[in-house]
């Protein structure tokens, strides 16, 4: 063939270091948009952010040339290195967790999770974040260790 075409969703869900609340309302939404920017100056539209102040989700589209792990990593190093520079300077103790979930979703199901992370706010007056992660662990099949989910 002579192009590639591809039509790749990945949903990846990750938390702060040791999950503390430290995404605040003052920043937040200054967050989703500047991840939504490195995905579009990367190549790999993000379709939806949002999350709490101990995690965030979120929704790309992934390009065929830019691997799962390596479209996280930029996302969250870079997004790290922005808060620390532009809400803890002196201190710098924002960091994420280093793992994350990467669960792959068909176009049918791109609206409905894009509802589901628009509305986290509301999900969490019902369910805690470990609460939530179990369930998509569970959902998609991923075999687990409780030990090692949270470190």
């Amino acid at each position: 063939m002579a192009n590639t075409y591809t039509q790749l969703y990945i949903h990846y869900i990750f938390s702060t270091k040791h999950h503390y609340p430290l995404i605040q309302p003052e920043f937040e939404q200054r967050l989703y948009k500047y991840i939504t920017g490195i995905g579009r100056e990367k190549g790999y539209p993000v379709l939806a952010v949002g999350g709490m102040a101990d995690h965030l989700h979120v929704l790309v589209s992934l390009s065929p040339t830019i691997s799962v792990a390596k479209t996280i990593q930029t996302i969250k190093g870079n997004s790290s290195k922005w808060i620390n520079d532009c809400f803890y300077p002196e201190r710098r103790q924002f960091n994420w967790q280093s793992g994350y979930g990467a669960f792959s979703i068909g176009r049918s199901g791109v609206n409905r999770l894009k509802d589901y992370i628009k509305n986290q706010k509301k999900h969490h007056e019902k369910m805690t974040f470990k609460e939530e992660y179990r369930m998509f662990l569970e959902k998609y099949g991923v075999s687990w260790d409780e030990k090692y989910v949270w470190g």
